[in-house]
This record gives structure tokens, C-alpha cells and sequence, in this order.
């Protein structure tokens, strides 16, 4: 009964933590789930649509038209920073105008394409005003507010349509659930009204700041109301260009509905409720599908696409790449205090702990500008150019030279899509490229069919890439088979859909031109499929090449002889730690920091450098040796983790940016003290008695060995795995070449054959410290085999005055039991508690506790921006990795790295 009353905190714990996890997949899955929803239900809906004449629509559209129509979409967007002006008014934030209108473009642009529930405005509102030294309770209470208030405008529109002022009936006979989203619009309002009166809105929101007083709401439900009116009339404006006789009540009633629809779906901008809302509504009116779609294609490009490009471009002068020693750790601070200012209801809103990728939004947005103008110049070669200026183009050129560029432009395009990941990666390379193609893109734009339009766009992007360019330092990334498979994935779907439009976007207009009359101008659709093919084949053949022939790549083959040679001359002026003999099994791989005074033993599995133990080399240098590391690897787009560091260097790692997961405990004997008088040894000293009245004998063998030996030794080893994989990077295994560089303990049978064995690891402190590492024992040897060699190693270690035994470490012990844990360390104390079926942890901790060790700790210090699950299954990986069969690929002379 006791037992089971101290479990129940653990239970009580682990429901709590399912709770939160249940909680957070919750809050994803619902948008996605309305979304599905959406899709089903208009799906027929959808395919009715004739998308190759939304396509012919949206091109002819008249420029002077278009540009009216951006001016008045841009307007309406660049009223949301009106929130911001009166936030810097209430709290008198230290930025200027110019700062605080463009803060709001970048967090409010963003948050409209890519922002569930507000969390991507949330995030970049904190980060950019945190970089301008604004505190954390004034940044927390402005977003809860902003979260809050944002809704109002659209509830006062809402009204409008329940009382008649906006037509809705067309669409509330389309879907009648509608109306329900409409009134929880509408009744927001009020309820906003009398909950901001209440006490615990004043204590959620301010804490100890200016309270927000009348005037600050009222202008703030002013700003709502001007945003929300303003965005109704772009799209009646947009939709009266293309929808004529549109009354402008009715489109104002639609667009209530719908955007009361998108925001019941949480989606971001709300993708699909809005949309299919909107058809429904135009369609009821008379219209048909294809302009009505044409209607929302147009809207979401004017209303979110191009200003979040513009939001882009703002981000990629905004955030800078360079991370800097002192910058790094009051990113980690100010993180971590954000965390602790928040309350519940406020982390829902500002979805604390995820702020690091914000750090990489400037070659993310360069990135995804990149992807965006291999898709403009796509779309520009699937639909076909405006004949006064196919007339105009020919004129200057000739139909060969136009064809041709229309070819380059597919081609340009497929591989500006594929070098938009190396632009986001940072990679020097992929920029010459893509700076060229950008160039040679606007440039067959031209001489295509004079599309001026995707050629300034083309251009626009090379210049902000060009101002950028010294964001671009890396000399590789990682680019696997998955990785390969993607892209080629992509550029297969994206060349299909281009072969669907262009199939599809043939001018209505040319059978009514004279035969053989300037025909020859447009590409049928095999010209279009041949066009998409050509570009496929050119682009998988020069980007294979390109990755073929790359010279710039992290190669880690192990250690070569001159290597190994190299650390044991270091050895001997440094002292290693309990891992070092690891570093003589061949497969890590050596980077020397500092003149090589610091050594690091790492390899490679997927982006992660992953260095065994605690750097080996003058202590006053491991956190300069650590920063040389870091900038080493991420020349390769590599995130530096260090695999079972010691407690002794926590404050290092942890000054140069690193969070901590405790792997386990290490058993350290103190040999010293050891003794097998007394109780509480008694199993053991009876152990020892038996075996040596057996007859069995103890032996360590010094290197060279001898290859009989070690043929023998190689057969028990063979049995006790039992057609097993050897473990490999933290851990040693059956190599001849690895087992000659230490002594080897051997326990003889009565009749003299070896029927166990255990390598042994110095730990190279001036003969202090001594690890066990391989041990292996034939089946059916007596019970108790293993005591009995362990007790004769320590006794033997004693003799030979060592003053530490290593027994090795007990994976998760100790772990996540204190209540205020990490949770990934809590969910792992579950697997140390309940997952003896697969290893045996608490058998293995209890096995050498017989000893009486010392227990010390050991850590995984990793980024913060590193997702500690997949890293733990990545360390997994590793350590499974098969080890290499021979020593000599891996002795083979090859270039420091």
C-alpha cells in the first residue's frame, strides 16, 4: 500500500503531462480538421470550377486597373499598424513612426499567411521589440491585448448584417451553419466590453503597467473597425473589376460572412472558410464559377501574397544572421524570462519557448522570395502573353529566340524552386547561382513576350538577394537521399500542374484570327509538354552534377593512422576523460581548435556534429575551442551537440548557448575504500571464494596480443552476441586493431580455455582512472561469472595503483524524478520505470550497486534550437550505426577537414 501511495504523484504526473501534450495537438489538429472539413464539403464545388479560364481572366486584366486596385489592397493592410501607433502612444514605446509602421507590416503580413490563432504575429512582435531593448511584460501585455481587440471591428460589421444593413440571405440559404458563425462574431463585441470592466482582465493584462483606459480601447475598436472596412472594400473593389453591377452592400455582407467563416476555422487567413463562403455567396448572386474564383485568386494575392513579400523584404534587412557571443546568451535569458512572465492564458496567445527560427528569418524570407520567382516565371510561361505584345516582341526578335527563351524560362524556373533550400540554408553557392538565374530569368521574360511585370519582380528579388549577400557564408549543408527525393517530388508536381495550365490557357480569340495569323506566336499544348520535360531532364542533370561534383562538403570518414598517431602524442602533455580511449576504435572523425590544443572526437548523422564527451585539451580553452567548433560546423549547416559531457563543464556549455537532457549516471568506484569485508559484501566475497575453489583463473593480458588470442576471445564474443549488431560511436566492439591498444582481462575455466573476457580503457589522468568496455562471456558459464571478474578487475586496478574504476554507465537513473523537471526528462523517468521489457535499466543500476559506486551524472548538452526528440532518435541512430569491419579504410591518409 505504501508503494502504491508514493507512485501516485509519478501517475498523477504522467496524466498531467499526456494532458498538455493532448492539449497542444488539440490546438493544431482543430484548424486542420476544419480545413478537411471545408475541402470535403467543397469539393464538388471546387472541380466545377474552370481554372484555365480564371487563368486567361486574371491575364487580361488591364494594368492601370491592377495598379489601382494593389494601391487600394495595400491601403487597407497598412491600416492594421494602426494598433501599433496606439500601443506606442499608451506605453510610449522609444521607436520611431517609420520603426513601429514597419514592425506592424512584418508581424501583421505574416501572421495573415502563416499564423495559426495569431501565434506567428505573436512571436515576431517579441523578437523585433525586443531588439529594441522594450521589456517583456510591456511586449506581453501589448500581444494580449492586440490578440483581444483585433476581433472587434469585424463584430461591429457582423451587426450590420443581422440588422439588415448588409444583404446575407443569399449566402445563409447556401449554408445555414453560417449564421451561427456570424452571431459569435457579432456577440464578441459586447462580451469584449464587459470582460475588459471585470478585475481579472486588469491582472491578466497589465500587471503592475499603465492600465488601459478608455480612450486607448476606443481608438483601438476605431482601428478594428477601419481595418475590417477597409479590407470589405478592396475585395468589392477587386470583385466589381472582374464582377459588373457588384452593389457594394452585398459584397461588404458576403465578405462579413466569410471572413466570420475563416476566423471560426482558425485557419491562417482563414484559407478555405473564407473561400469557399465567398464563391458560394458571389454564385448565389448570378455570377459564374470561373470569375468568381478569378474574384478570390485576385484577392488573395493583392490582400495577403504581396504584402507579406514586401513583409519579406522588410524581414531580410530586419534580422541579422550574425550570432555573436553576447548576443547569444541574452537570447536565452530573454527567452527564458518570457516564459516566466507569462500565465496560462497568455502562453496560449504568445506560444513561448519557439521564438529561435525567428533568428533565420531573413534567409527563410529570401528563401521562400527565391521559390516565389521560379513560380512567376512558371506561371508566365504556362499562360500565354497579351498579343499586342507578342506582336510588339516580335518585331524585335524572332519566333526562334522567343520560343527558345520561353524554354530557358520553364528551365530557370524548375531550378530557382530546388535553390530556394540552399538560399534558406545560407549557402554560398546556391547564391552565385540563383543571383545569375534571377538575372537570366528577368531577361528571357522579356524576350518571351514582354512580360515587364515578372521581369521587375525577377530583378527586385535579385537585388534584395544581392544586399544580402553577406548572409551567405556556408560552404554546404547536408542534402541526403530524403532530401533528394523531395525535390525531385516537388519539381515533378509543380511540372505537372504547369502542364495542366498550360494545356488549358489556349486564347478563346484564335479561332476567330485569319489562318496561320499570328498562331506561331503561341505553343500548343505539346510544346508546352515538351517545354516542361526538356526543363525536368536539364535541371535534374545540372543540379546532379552540381551536387556530384561539389568540392565544399564535410567528408567524415573516421580516423586515419597519422590521425591516431597525432592523439597519442597529445595525450601525453593532456589528460583525457572516461571516454578518450573511445577515440582509438577509428570511426570518430578529429577537429583540433584552439593550435591544436583542443580536441574534439565527433561524426556526423544527419545536421548534427555530435562530439563524444567533454573536449580534450587545456581547460582555459574549451569555451574559445567550443565557438571554433561551432563556426567549423556551421560552415556546413551543422548543429554542434556534445554526447555525455561531465558535470564539471555545465557553466562552459551553458555560457556558449547549450540546454541540457541527463542521460543517466556513471558508476565511479573508489578503489581506495573498496573492500569485500563486511554484510553488506557478502554475495560477493562468496562469489570470489567459489570461483577461486573452482579452480577458474584471473588474467590481464598486456598488448601486442596475440592473434590466436584474440581468435579466441573473437568466438566467445560471437556467442554472447548471438547474431547481434555491434554498437558502435560511444561504444567499443570486437575490432583486432582497437582491442591491441589496451589490456585485455581474461577468466580462465578449469581446464584453462578462456570462457570470458573484458577490454579494458584508461582514461589517460595519469594512470587515476580504469573502464571496463567490452565484456563478453560464452553461454552456460556458472552463475555469478561476471562478479567474479568485475571483483578481480577492481582488485587487480588497486594493485596497479589506480584510484577509480569506471563501471560503466545506467542509462535514465536518476532522471526526471524531482518534480519541477524538465518534461522530456519526465517522459524518459516513465521509460526507466516501465520499460524493463525492452532494457533492462533498473536491473542494470541495481547489478552495480553491489559495488558501492559513486554515481555521477552525465549530460546531452544541446542548441535550443535543436528538437530534443528527434535528436535523442538521431543519437540512437549513431550509436546503432554499424561499425566499420576493417581498420584499414579507415587508416587511409585524407585531408584534415
Amino acid at each position: 500500500m505504501a508503494e502504491i501511495k508514493r507512485e501516485r504523484p509519478r501517475l498523477n504526473a504522467l496524466k498531467l503531462l499526456s494532458t498538455l501534450y493532448r492539449l497542444k495537438i488539440v490546438q493544431i489538429l482543430i484548424p486542420i480538421a476544419i480545413i478537411a472539413l471545408i475541402i470535403w464539403e467543397g469539393h464538388a464545388e471546387f472541380r466545377r470550377m474552370d481554372w484555365t479560364a480564371t487563368l486567361h481572366t486574371l491575364r487580361h486584366l488591364e494594368p492601370s486597373r491592377l495598379l489601382l486596385l494593389m494601391a487600394l489592397s495595400l491601403l487597407a493592410v497598412a491600416s492594421v499598424s494602426g494598433y501599433e501607433f496606439v500601443l506606442r502612444r499608451h506605453f510610449r514605446l522609444p521607436i520611431g513612426i517609420w520603426t513601429t509602421f514597419r514592425f506592424a507590416w512584418i508581424a501583421n503580413t505574416s501572421n495573415n499567411v502563416i499564423g495559426f490563432a495569431g501565434i506567428a504575429g505573436a512571436a515576431l512582435r517579441t523578437y523585433l521589440y525586443r531588439s529594441r531593448g522594450i521589456s517583456v511584460p510591456t511586449i506581453t501585455a501589448s500581444i494580449a491585448f492586440l490578440s483581444t481587440i483585433t476581433i472587434s471591428g469585424i463584430s461591429l460589421l457582423a451587426w450590420g448584417d443581422l440588422v439588415g444593413l448588409f444583404p446575407i440571405d443569399a449566402v445563409i440559404r447556401s449554408h445555414r451553419w453560417t449564421l451561427y458563425a456570424v452571431w459569435a462574431i457579432a456577440l464578441y463585441l459586447p462580451c469584449y466590453m464587459l470582460f475588459q470592466r471585470t478585475p481579472f482582465y486588469a491582472k491578466w493584462l497589465n500587471r503592475n503597467l499603465p492600465q488601459m483606459n478608455v480612450s486607448t480601447i476606443a481608438a483601438s475598436v476605431g482601428v478594428s473597425v477601419v481595418e475590417w472596412a477597409l479590407s470589405g472594400m478592396a475585395f468589392w473593389m477587386i470583385a466589381s473589376t472582374l464582377l459588373p453591377d457588384l452593389p457594394v452592400r452585398s459584397a461588404l455582407g458576403i465578405y462579413t460572412v466569410a471572413a466570420a467563416a475563416g476566423l471560426v476555422s482558425l485557419a491562417p487567413g482563414g484559407i478555405g472558410g473564407f473561400d469557399l463562403i465567398a464563391l458560394l455567396g458571389l454564385q448565389a448572386l448570378g455570377y459564374p464559377p470561373e470569375k468568381t474564383a478569378a474574384v478570390l485568386v485576385l484577392f488573395r494575392l493583392m490582400y495577403y501574397l504581396v504584402p507579406w513579400i514586401i513583409g519579406l523584404g522588410m524581414g531580410a534587412f530586419e534580422f541579422t544572421q550574425d550570432r555573436r557571443k553576447d548576443t547569444e546568451t541574452d537570447t536565452e535569458t530573454d527567452t527564458e524570462t518570457v516564459d516566466k512572465s507569462l500565465n496560462g492564458w497568455q502562453r496560449f496567445w504568445e506560444f513561448p519557448g519557439q521564438y529561435a527560427w525567428i533568428t533565420e528569418f531573413g534567409a527563410w524570407a529570401l528563401g521562400k522570395l527565391v521559390f516565389l520567382s521560379g513560380v512567376v516565371l512558371l506561371i508566365s510561361a504556362a499562360t500565354p502573353g497579351l498579343l499586342h505584345r507578342l506582336r510588339f516582341a516580335e518585331e524585335l526578335l524572332s519566333a526562334p529566340l522567343m520560343r527558345l527563351s520561353h524554354q530557358l524560362s520553364v528551365i530557370i524556373g524548375l531550378m530557382l524552386i530546388v535553390l530556394s533550400w540552399g538560399i534558406s540554408r545560407r549557402i554560398k553557392r546556391a547564391y552565385h547561382w540563383t543571383l545569375g538565374l534571377l538575372c537570366a530569368g528577368a531577361l528571357f521574360t522579356f524576350t518571351k513576350a514582354f512580360d515587364f511585370e515578372e521581369g521587375i519582380f525577377l530583378l527586385l528579388v535579385a537585388v534584395l538577394l544581392y544586399l544580402s549577400r553577406a548572409r551567405f557564408y556556408r560552404l554546404g549543408a547536408r542534402f541526403n537521399r530524403e532530401r533528394i527525393a523531395a525535390w525531385a517530388a516537388t519539381t515533378l508536381v509543380i511540372a505537372y500542374i504547369y502542364d495542366v495550365i498550360a494545356a488549358g490557357t489556349v486564347p478563346p480569340f484564335l479561332h476567330r484570327l485569319p489562318a496561320n495569323r499570328h498562331l506561331h506566336l503561341f505553343l500548343n499544348p505539346t510544346e508546352h509538354t515538351v517545354a516542361v520535360a526538356t526543363g525536368l531532364g536539364v535541371t535534374w542533370l545540372l543540379l546532379s552534377l552540381a551536387l556530384l561534383l561539389r568540392p565544399n562538403r564535410l567528408v567524415v570518414r573516421g580516423a586515419s593512422a597519422d590521425d591516431l598517431d597525432q592523439v597519442r602524442g597529445f595525450l601525453k602533455t593532456q589528460h583525457g576523460n572516461l571516454l578518450t580511449h573511445m577515440l582509438f576504435a577509428g570511426d570518430k572523425s578529429f577537429f583540433w581548435a584552439c593550435d591544436k590544443r583542443v580536441l574534439f572526437p565527433y561524426s556526423v548523422i544527419r545536421n548534427k556534429f555530435v562530439v563524444l564527451g567533454d573536449p580534450i585539451g587545456d581547460p582555459t580553452l574549451i569555451s574559445d575551442g567550443i565557438q571554433e567548433c561551432q563556426r567549423k560546423a556551421d560552415l556546413y549547416d551543422l548543429e554542434v551537440v556534445f554526447y555525455q559531457v561531465s558535470p564539471a563543464h555545465l557553466p562552459i556549455y551553458h555560457e556558449n548557448g547549450y540546454r541540457f537532457f541527463k542521460l543517466g549516471e556513471e558508476a565511479l568506484v573508489n578503489l581506495s575504500t573498496f573492500t569485500l569485508s563486511g554484510k553488506p559484501n557478502t554475495s560477493l566475497r562468496n562469489v570470489k571464494n567459489r570461483f577461486e575453489r573452482d579452480g577458474y583463473r584471473f588474467e590481464v593480458l598486456q598488448p601486442p596480443h596475440d592473434m590466436p588470442i584474440l581468435d579466441r576471445l573473437r568466438r566467445i564474443s560471437n556467442d554472447w552476441l548471438k547474431m547481434r549488431r555491434e554498437k558502435g560511436f560511444s561504444l567499443g566492439w570486437f575490432e583486432p586493431a582497437y582491442l591491441q591498444e589496451s589490456p585485455i582481462a581474461v577468466l580462465l575455466a578449469p581446464d584453462g580455455q578462456e570462457v570470458a573476457f573484458a577490454s579494458l580503457a584508461p582514461g589517460y589522468d595519469d594512470c587515476r582512472t580504469m573502464s571496463v568496455d567490452l565484456m563478453r562471456h560464452l553461454a552456460g558459464t556458472p552463475n555469478g561469472t561476471m562478479d567474479f571478474l568485475f571483483v578481480r578487475l577492481l582488485e587487480w586496478s588497486r594493485d596497479q595503483g589506480y584510484s577509480v574504476f569506471n563501471l560503466g554507465m545506467a542509462p535514465l537513473s536518476s532522471v526526471g524524478e524531482a518534480r519541477s523537471a524538465m518534461r522530456e526528462e519526465k517522459l524518459a523517468n516513465r521509460v526507466y520505470e516501465y520499460g524493463g521489457q525492452w532494457y533492462g535499466f533498473k536491473g542494470l543500476r541495481k547489478y552495480k550497486d553491489k559495488y558501492h559506486p559513486t554515481w555521477e551524472p552525465r549530460y546531452l548538452a544541446y542548441p535550443r534550437r535543436v528538437a530534443l526528440p528527434i535528436l535523442l532518435v538521431e543519437l540512437i541512430l549513431l550509436i546503432a550505426r554499424r561499425p566499420s569491419k576493417g581498420r584499414e579504410a579507415k587508416r587511409r591518409k585524407r585531408s584534415d577537414v
